[in-house]
């Protein structure tokens, strides 16, 4: 296993015993995994005395009785009881949680971003202080939809710490690289990447090469997994073996902390005497990841007509109706675009599930102008969207061969549920007002006369 630089604040010197190797591959696997020799036991959870005087803890992401529950056991410096006091409330004022639904705000409607600018020199923003909320969708106290996320981070987490209650957290970095240390590990990202935090884990965000921009989506229902393949089969999409989490690391720190709580869309914090981050080994499948986005294989049409977007997903939320995802992370990537006598694009379309996009890097197909890396669109449930009229006059005319989609990255957060504009979405992020009109000059082409035009 290829060995990595301990992370920051994890010097053998004064933090860790032990070695950072690294990541493990796989998805939902049972992992396991110890930062001192013989720390994680073996044969049972729960033994009368845990080894190197250790406390051991189990952390559930799902209830007890579901089949598959997800949870991991932990084997600790401190029992995570010691990791909390008293509660203070405190305000994030940027970081909004469903229900969200402003009268005045009108959220019918189709809606596109320029980036929101990265932090300056005069700004000193955390992946706390800089959170702002575009949307929200559900209720957070039903445990049913989502919020999406731009962050802006300028400085890392020092002595500070969170964990949210709420839901998980899907990183999709855009700007800068970030380091995220866990209880359970430690996880990079760069563009290109994406990181799963799960719902309940403490963490501490640093910033690797900054500033740093990225999106986030806020998972309040079931947790993240594979979509079903139906006819593709075994293979392309997500590969499980493609998705990374870390092994333990952990910190020995006795210093003044901070740890910051979410808790139904409301921020408390409390202070602590030593680092939250303090699991030596654990076994489980309830776990944080990383998955490089360059290893999803996109399938398509090899003869002709544009599939459905469906085949692009790489991870669901289910909900509890069949078919129609609490979320859906849906990528579109570079490819090969090979249909014959068909229009290539996306279609022109009406859905029942709510579409945020974000550009990650470079030009989507359907809008090759004002769509620019680090913006975002939303289309919400049942209004019509699709090509622009260049796109559109683009493809209908284009000579069909095949042709490499590349130099292209762009994601979608979609969502069963109406997405809601929050207020800083409405009134302070630069929001493209003659966006509407990209399909004003659409012609009617129609003449009554047969034969295609």
């Amino acid at each position: 296993m290829t060995r990595h630089p301990l992370p920051q604040g994890m010097t053998r010197a004064t933090v860790v015993t032990g070695t950072y190797d690294g990541y493990m591959p796989g998805f939902g696997n049972d992992f396991e995994t110890e930062a001192l020799p013989g720390a994680l036991p073996q044969g049972q959870n729960s033994p009368q005395k845990c080894a190197y005087g250790l406390y051991a803890e189990q952390l559930s992401g799902t209830v007890f009785t579901r089949p598959h529950p997800e949870r991991t056991w932990c084997y600790r410096i401190r029992p995570s009881v010691r990791h909390t006091g008293r509660f203070d409330p405190i305000e994030l004022p940027y970081w909004q949680t469903a229900p969200n639904v402003l009268p005045d705000i009108a959220s019918l409607g189709q809606y596109r971003w320029d980036p929101i600018p990265l932090p300056g020199s005069d700004q000193d923003l955390t992946w706390l202080t800089g959170m702002r909320t575009m949307t929200t969708a559900g209720d957070v106290n039903l445990q049913v939809g989502m919020a999406s996320h731009v962050y802006l981070v300028s400085r890392s987490m020092q002595d500070e710490y969170f964990f949210s209650a709420d839901g998980e957290l899907l990183v999709v970095p855009q700007e800068g690289r970030l380091r995220f240390c866990t209880e359970l590990g430690v996880i990079d990202v760069e563009p290109k990447e994406i990181a799963i935090i799960p719902r309940g884990l403490i963490f501490r965000v640093e910033v690797l090469e900054g500033p740093c921009r990225g999106f986030v989506c806020e998972n309040y229902g079931q947790t993240f997994t594979l979509p079903n393949r139906g006819p593709i089969g075994a293979n392309c999409l997500a590969n499980p073996r493609d998705f990374k989490c870390p092994v333990a690391a952990f910190e020995d720190r006795e210093t003044r902390s901070r740890l910051v709580v979410k808790w139904c869309g409301r921020f408390h914090e409390t202070w602590i005497d030593h680092s939250p981050l303090d699991v030596v080994a654990w076994h489980g499948n309830y776990c944080p990841y990383k998955y490089d986005l360059r290893s999803y294989s996109p399938v398509g049409a090899i003869l002709f007509d544009h599939p459905d977007p469906s085949i692009f997903t790489v991870l669901t939320a289910p909900s509890g109706q069949e078919g129609v995802a609490n979320i859906d992370f849906v990528l579109f990537r570079e490819r090969w675009m090979v249909a014959e006598h068909s229009f290539r694009p996306p279609w022109y379309h009406r859905n029942i599930m709510s579409e945020l996009m974000g550009n990650i890097y470079g030009i989507y197909d359907a809008k090759p102008q004002g769509f620019a890396p680090g913006g975002i669109s939303l289309h919400n449930c049942m209004l019509p969207h699709g090509p622009d009229r260049d796109a559109f006059e683009g493809a209908s005319n284009a000579e069909l061969k095949p042709e490499k989609l590349d130099n292209t990255m762009s994601f979608m957060f979609e969502t069963r549920f109406p997405q809601h504009l929050t207020a800083f979405a409405a009134n302070e992020a630069p929001l493209q007002q003659e966006y509407i009109e990209v399909w004003q000059q659409l012609e009617k082409k129609f003449d009554g006369t047969p034969g295609i035009k």
